[in-house]
């Protein structure tokens, strides 16, 4: 079996790269293609070489790959995939509308549709500073040709496979099409459980404004009797700063064993971004901490609140200076509630190894669906699949 893995772009490690690494995994002597590949670290990668599109060989393309949005659609349809029996795309811009034919299984992985081009377009604009003249009116045009053609492009899809609950409603409204729910995966070997928690609250991000992250630290400048510290790299580094107060730190970009270590000793880890999932509140999680989180999008689905059994974390309702100083009152008030084993166990739901078992069913299921018994059995002796029985 001929197995093709496309991914949008390969530029610097982050949660979609994470997922990739895992479905290599799955399939490991797959083709790997991508719009460009500069990534410097192999990991996500597992080594492979990449087959990259014209974007590549463009001017600036490693700086500014992000500048050739409109070629892109036309870009993804140039890689000839007619050779494999399955491709599977990691999708979170264009790597969904590959070709395929009516013999091949499409499997497509949305970490979540093109948020800038769907319901948060005038947010976006409104931060990129295109509200009106000639050059909002030429974004407008080009979101407005990228909505037709995402649409379109869902329709060669097999099976649609959202990374959580938020982002399945997202894919409904934009695709008019169900989606599976398969959680990322969350390298919860990499944190190791710590029971002891010093007197101090942690927040990291990358410093953008959906972040909000100047929210957060806002909130804890008028709570100077609470201690912050916040791990990350940023265009909003400047504004941040200046909102800081004399109890709350800035670290900026740390490594990862600082970054764990920050996480372990922490009191609690405050999230306010909406978020399509949120890997880092179970990161956070795996290490025994509780979580502080806006209550929409991904974190409704990793965070327990309190009120249920054995929860771990707290939200707040609204992305507001009162609203974070509500919530963390609450957590201090009732943390004898919050038990770090709890938290970790939590995490686990979301490990690796359930990630990598629930996509091999899901594939599995959508090559059933699409061929013959005969075929299926087949493919399952290829991918060594463990299970006694053809999925139905």
């Amino acid at each position: 079996m001929k197995v093709a893995i496309v991914h949008d772009w390969l530029v610097a490690p982050g949660g979609a790269e994470k997922v990739l690494e895992q479905i290599i995994q799955c399939f490991p002597d797959a083709d790997l293609f991508s719009l460009v590949d500069f990534l410097e670290d192999r990991a996500p990668v597992c080594g492979k070489t990449v087959t990259t599109s014209f974007i590549q060989h463009l001017p600036f393309a490693r700086r500014r790959y992000r500048a050739y949005l409109p070629l892109m659609p036309l870009a993804i349809e140039q890689l000839d995939l007619s050779s494999y029996d399955l491709v599977i795309t990691s999708s979170y811009a264009v790597a969904k509308g590959v070709l395929v034919g009516p013999d091949q299984t499409h499997v497509s992985y949305v970490h979540s549709p093109m948020r800038y081009v769907w319901d948060l377009q005038h947010q976006y604009l409104r931060e990129a500073r295109l509200v009106r003249g000639p050059r909002s009116w030429a974004a407008r045009a080009l979101l407005h040709y990228l909505r037709g053609w995402d649409s379109r492009s869902a329709n060669g899809v097999d099976r649609l496979i959202a990374n959580s609950q938020f982002v399945a409603r997202r894919m409904m409204k934009t695709y008019r099409r169900d989606a599976a729910v398969i959680p990322p995966p969350v390298d919860v070997h990499k944190f190791e459980l710590c029971t002891h928690k010093e007197d101090f609250y942690l927040t990291a991000s990358r410093l953008v404004p959906y972040k909000r992250v100047d929210l957060i630290v806002e909130a804890f400048a008028t709570m100077p009797h609470r201690k912050l510290f916040v791990i990350g790299d940023g265009p909003e580094m400047a504004a941040i700063r200046a909102k800081a107060g004399p109890n709350v730190t800035i670290l900026g970009y740390q490594p990862f064993a600082i970054l764990k270590d920050y996480m372990q000793r922490a009191k609690a880890f405050v999230f306010a971004a909406e978020e399509d999932f949120g890997i880092v509140a179970l990161e956070a999680q795996a290490c025994g901490t509780p979580v502080v989180a806006y209550g929409k999008g991904g974190a409704l689905e990793t965070v327990v609140p309190l009120g249920e059994a054995r929860p771990t974390g707290v939200y707040f309702s609204h992305q507001s200076v009162v609203a974070v100083q509500d919530a963390i009152e609450r957590f201090e008030l009732q943390r004898t509630l919050f038990s770090p084993a709890a938290c970790r166990a939590n995490a686990e739901r979301f490990s690796a190894a359930t990630f990598r078992h629930a996509f091999m069913i899901e594939v599995t299921r959508t090559i059933a669906a699409a061929g013959s018994r005969q075929r299926v059995e087949r493919v399952q002796q290829d991918l060594a699949w463990p299970g006694d029985a053809v999925p139905r």
